[in-house]
């Protein structure tokens, strides 16, 4: 509070000590009606502070990342701004914190001493909630989708107008920001060529026949073992953007001629690149990464033609507007058809030319970025979920000094990830090499032989079934886990959910189970 012009106003600003109480509030509750509540108050409190910079911040705050994004903090220098004394009150802000880091950001070389004065300025609870933001192990259960639901809550706007800003834009500070400050902001955000936008991802089951039923009228269509682009043409000009939306134009020539073969002025289709052998089979997906440009290119969506966004269309209109600008060769293979025996019969015909399954997609479903909606349900032979890895052990015997034993989570909507067991199997010594290298990299901290590892790295894992188990907070375990390969192509966000694996558990993934999928 402080006097001005004879009167008395207030300095509206945000303390860091609020965002750290709130996530503590949200991480204590399993509730996600409650989780959204108090974050739309908290957003609504950073939507009036006096700095501006405090929304945008904030809002990364409670996601569990900075704006600044990894600084290169590790476990050596974390530890001594452990040890550092604290204040015992303090009047940080929200803006202070962000401020400081971008100073820090900016800085070369980084010196972790330069955050020490701002580690004394903070309580002892916000250094905890300060480090933990600094090496992205914030588990409160803010994560974004949550943060889409407060944001429309606390701007009471409808919540698909929020989604819809996101999905074009992939900048939630921004769209809280139009939300919460100029409601009308949002209809600024509209798809366009060359800003790219998060890939629709699909949902899991076991057989083709489930995924009709949860679908209806659909098209299986090939899923095709490669790297996923998306790839934007504006007249003669192409960018194409891999799923975590980084640019590798450069690196995919056959991605830009199959831009150029379209008739089209401007386009954004979706496509899988893939390593072929010269008698047209996929070549391992291990290959087609490290193809430095030998790839072929099939398109499969399409998102934006000629100045029409086509995502709130339904897939057979994408899939027709697809099928006219793009020469046939270039079409991932699908069968139009609600009845399960020839699906069944597509599905086959699918494994035996070398790919790996089908995506199983609604007929009237819409293009959902960034979601891994109910419209798109992928159908493998063998079972298999992309895990995030919470932790490793140390190897004994012949991995005597090589970080071995998995620990295996699922991804939590509400928040965190839960654990479903642990694998060492599947792994050759070249993975072991990369992974004790990698994950001593993302390590947080150490408890005897177990490394505790910033959620970040997700794996593909094949397993022969989902039991009933009190060993885990999920109450389920996999049985026979084990390795399929590392999906570096896809962050911890894109992980297949606990109430994928909640379904698969329900209606009978194990052994001899009629209308399971037949493990490896």
């Amino acid at each position: 509070m402080f006097l001005a012009n004879g009167g008395i106003a207030y300095d509206r600003r945000v303390l860091f000590a609020e965002l750290a109480a709130v996530s503590a509030q949200v991480g204590a509750t399993r509730s996600r009606s409650a989780k959204v509540r108090a974050l739309a108050e908290r957003l609504r409190t950073l939507a009036d502070d006096d700095d501006p910079v405090a929304l945008a911040a904030g809002v990364c705050f409670l996601a569990g990342r900075l704006r600044q994004g990894r600084l290169g903090v590790g476990p050596a220098a974390m530890r001594r701004l452990r040890e550092l004394p604290t204040a015992e009150a303090t009047m940080l802000t929200v803006g202070d914190v962000d401020r400081a880091l971008a100073e820090f950001e900016r800085q070369r070389p980084r010196r972790v001493d330069r955050l020490q004065p701002l580690v004394r300025r903070a309580s002892p609870d916000e250094r905890d909630y300060l480090l933990r933001l600094l090496i992205g192990e914030v588990r409160q259960g803010a994560l974004e989708g949550l943060l889409v639901d407060a944001i429309a809550a606390a701007a009471e706007v409808p919540l698909d107008r929020v989604r819809r800003a996101l999905m074009v834009s992939g900048d939630l500070p921004a769209v809280a920001q139009a939300a919460l400050l100029d409601g009308g902001g949002l209809e600024a955000f509209q798809l366009r060529v060359f800003q790219p936008v998060e890939p629709m991802l699909a949902q899991s089951a076991p057989t083709v026949g489930e995924a009709l039923e949860r679908t209806g009228d659909a098209a299986v269509e090939a899923k095709l073992d490669g790297m996923r682009v998306q790839i934007h043409r504006d007249g003669d000009a192409v960018k194409v953007f891999t799923r975590s939306l980084r640019e590798v134009t450069a690196g995919v020539p056959a991605a830009v001629a199959a831009a150029k073969a379209l008739r089209a002025e401007s386009a954004v289709v979706d496509g899988e690149a893939i390593a072929m052998s010269t008698g047209g089979r996929p070549r391992p997906f291990q290959e087609t990464m490290s193809a430095s440009g030998g790839t072929s290119v099939f398109l499969f969506d399409c998102l934006f033609l000629d100045g029409r966004d086509l995502t709130g269309e339904p897939w057979s209109a994408r899939r027709q507007a697809l099928a006219g600008i793009c020469p046939a060769e270039l079409l991932v293979d699908a069968v139009r058809t609600d009845e399960p025996e020839e699906a069944q019969r597509f599905v086959e015909e699918t494994l035996r030319a070398g790919h790996e399954g089908v995506v199983v997609k609604a007929a009237d479903g819409t293009y959902e970025a960034g979601r891994r909606g109910h419209a798109w349900i992928k159908v493998k032979p063998a079972l298999t979920l992309d895990l995030v890895v919470l932790a490793v052990e140390w190897g004994s015997g012949r991995r005597a000094g090589s970080l071995s034993n998995l620990h295996l989570g699922a991804r939590d909507p509400a928040g965190g990830f839960v654990m479903l067991g642990k694998t060492f199997k599947g792994m050759t010594d070249e993975v072991l090499r990369w992974q004790t290298e990698r994950l001593q990299q993302l390590a947080t901290r150490r408890e005897g032989h177990v490394v505790h590892v910033r959620p970040e790295l997700v794996v593909e894992i094949a397993f022969d079934g989902i039991q009933t188990s009190r060993r885990y907070p999920g109450g389920m375990a996999l049985r026979f886990a084990r390795l399929r390969r590392y999906r570096e192509d896809k962050s911890a966000a894109q992980a297949d959910t606990i109430d994928t694996v909640r379904r698969l558990h329900r209606r009978g993934s194990e052994p001899d189970t009629p209308g399971r999928a037949k493990p490896e």
